[in-house]
């Protein structure tokens, strides 16, 4: 792969439960996310995919190896440098929505540009924008508990995708959803993956997802193998 947008380089992390107890998550793995791909990330519950996603998404840091976009080493870098890089060239998107109760979809996708010193006027524009892109335009000013699960995911993708960021980390993204709108729910989020030339990593449970995905990479043991 040519300069990869997202590399991990001999990852490497344990926990320790109590003294003597040591468990190793991730052993020297190595992992590559190309421009504009899409790739899946599948394991068994507690194998390591979140504890992988939030180093990848410097949410934590590795005991050993380094993590570097567009070639430049991050694991290094100071907190404030990390949470620039977090703001503007990292989006989340969680099982669970997170989105703040009492702010509209719309003010939810803004609160991220604001926070990043764009004018309230540019934010509102571009949270609107990307809700029609997600089939929402008629949702602008509904607030979460008036929105529909599928619905508040997408909202939720919207506000990964409000800073413009160069890389998606999604950790079962629809994995609280019923199969059908699921399946919805999938198909927008990679529609605006695709038409925002973003590289995505997406963790999921389900094969059926992850065939439809530019390729598979599975946590076994603490590495990441090809499939």
């Amino acid at each position: 792969m040519n300069n990869p947008v997202l590399s991990l380089n001999s990852i490497s992390k344990s926990y320790h439960i109590g003294r003597p107890n040591q468990i190793d998550v991730l052993v020297d793995t190595h992992f590559e996310l190309g421009s504009g791909e899409i790739v899946a990330l599948v394991a068994p519950s507690g194998a390591g995919k979140s504890t992988l996603l939030h180093i990848a998404g410097l949410l934590d840091t590795p005991d050993s190896g380094s993590v570097r976009l567009n070639g430049e080493e991050l694991s290094t870098l100071s907190d404030r440098k990390r949470t620039a890089i977090r703001r503007n060239d990292m989006g989340f998107v969680y099982q669970f929505h997170h989105l703040l109760p009492e702010f509209t979809a719309c003010e939810n996708i803004a609160l991220p540009q604001l926070a990043n010193g764009i004018p309230k006027q540019d934010a509102t524009q571009r949270a609107q924008e990307l809700l029609s892109l997600v089939g929402l335009h008629d949702r602008f000013d509904h607030r979460p508990a008036e929105l529909s699960g599928g619905e508040q995911q997408r909202v939720a993708f919207c506000r990964a995708l409000a800073n413009q960021p160069q890389v998606l980390l999604a950790d079962e993204p629809t994995g609280n959803l019923d199969q059908a709108t699921s399946d919805t729910v999938f198909e927008t989020l990679i529609k605006i993956v695709r038409e925002t030339g973003l590289s995505a990593l997406i963790a999921t449970h389900n094969p059926e997802l992850a065939a439809r995905m530019d390729r598979t990479v599975e946590l076994r043991h603490g590495k990441l193998i090809a499939r």
